[in-house]
């Protein structure tokens, strides 16, 4: 009910934030680096490579946001590490922040997600941790195969990554978006199956609070 509404936005420029920072950890990995990152209060981004495995770096912002979510999601709903998870992603926010971003916009607003994630990992209950991953989780699960769809597939014509994967390694735009959008859609089964299981702690653990 509140996804087209402002309560949610601070989520899907954060699932943005996940889309570009996986581009740079795929040049990373693959022996590149990370020029720059930039963020939209528009949901849009943008990340500036330099060097990595081209094929890989384009392919990996949408599949890598999806799984950054998931990952949260399953360490929500099956582990007690909330705190020690959240504090990471604030660290690595503010990180990402101070050696990457030269835009306004983008700076002050993962200089302050960075910081109010920090906060709540020290300052506030579990329970509080918890539920921020479960929604920063389940946002990425829901934005990314919708993102997928219409910047790839029906918006086809614009330059998209799956327009610059066409463009670089062959085959239309609507294929890499169609691949793309069964692999999420695959990722979202599995956590269907395997986080939402009976075995997961779904209701919050009340321990800390009596």
């Amino acid at each position: 009910m509140l996804w087209n509404t402002p309560v949610v936005l601070p989520f899907k420029i954060l699932v943005v934030f996940m889309h570009e920072l996986s581009h740079g950890l795929a040049a990373i990995l693959t022996g590149g680096s990370i020029a720059e990152i930039s963020l939209s209060p528009q949901q849009g981004g943008q990340a500036m490579l330099q060097g990595g495995n081209r094929f890989l770096t384009l392919s990996a912002g949408y599949l890598g946001s999806l799984l950054l979510g998931a990952m949260l999601l399953l360490i929500a709903l099956r582990t007690h590490a909330d705190r020690a998870v959240m504090a990471g992603c604030g660290l690595v926010t503010l990180l990402i922040a101070g050696f990457y971003i030269r835009d306004f916009f983008p700076l002050v607003f993962c200089t302050l997600t960075g910081t109010a994630m920090l906060a709540t990992a020290r300052y506030l209950n579990r329970n509080i941790s918890d539920l921020i991953l479960r929604v920063i989780g389940l946002c990425s699960l829901i934005y990314v195969p919708y993102d997928i769809f219409s910047d790839t597939i029906a918006r086809s014509n614009e330059r998209s990554d799956a327009y610059m994967l066409a463009e670089e390694f062959g085959g239309p735009t609507l294929f890499w978006g169609g691949l793309w959008l069964i692999l999420s859609v695959i990722v979202i089964a599995f956590c269907m199956r395997y986080i939402f299981g009976q075995s997961s702690n779904i209701l919050f653990d009340r321990s800390g609070l009596d």
